[in-house]
């Protein structure tokens, strides 16, 4: 059975994950917003998603851009989750990946860490 949790408690849940990142590498990011909507585009099975120029290529010319953006998908964690603890784990995982985009990790380095 799906949990089910409001949005606001969904909302805190990822906060709560963003804090958990260690300081030193939160003091790192720069130009990017997390936001949280129900579904990720039709036909994509997905947690969540980063959409921006990973720090890792952004040159001398970076500058004057829209931030990069870390979606969470909220419809996809409550289906995929059976307790409020799958919950938050789940959610957790999918923030550290997101983050991991923004820094220059790829899905196969992300895997290899288990997310």
């Amino acid at each position: 059975m799906p949990v089910q949790l409001n949005q606001a408690d969904f909302d805190r849940c990822v906060n709560e994950a963003i804090d958990s990142i260690p300081d030193a590498l939160v003091s790192l990011i720069d130009n990017c917003v997390v936001l949280v909507e129900d579904e990720p585009p039709e036909g994509e099975p997905l947690f969540g998603l980063y959409v921006g120029v990973p720090l890792t290529e952004r040159g001398f010319g970076y500058g004057g851009v829209l931030p990069d953006r870390i979606t969470i998908f909220r419809g996809p964690h409550l289906r995929a989750c059976e307790s409020i603890d799958e919950l938050v784990d789940q959610i957790h995982i999918t923030v550290v990946h997101e983050i991991a985009h923004y820094f220059g990790i790829e899905d196969e380095a992300l895997d290899e860490l288990g997310y």
